[in-house]
């Protein structure tokens, strides 16, 4: 079931290439959404797809060598059918 998450990342997400990583790791898996950059330093993405590929992509991004998610403040959202993935 195609399910849609608002998430914000916090911890050490931005200038360590997780944008770069959410995107390659949603063309991988089938993710359509967004994620960018906020100015008090966490990251904002939308991510459409079935749950599995959702949590793949956050293991994806999660390892990443200077990336360090210390929390996730996590929404449902309705899906949309978005198709695509952007950063912005």
């Amino acid at each position: 079931m195609t399910v849609r998450r608002h998430i914000i990342f916090i911890g050490d997400v931005q200038g360590v290439g997780f944008r770069w990583r959410a995107e390659k790791a949603a063309q991988l898996y089938g993710v359509s959404g967004y994620v960018r950059n906020l100015p008090d330093g966490t990251v904002e993405a939308e991510l459409e797809a079935e749950e599995e590929m959702i949590d793949k992509l956050i293991i994806a991004v999660s390892k990443g060598t200077y990336v360090r998610i210390t929390d996730m403040k996590v929404r449902n959202m309705a899906p949309t059918g978005q198709r695509g993935f952007y950063t912005d």
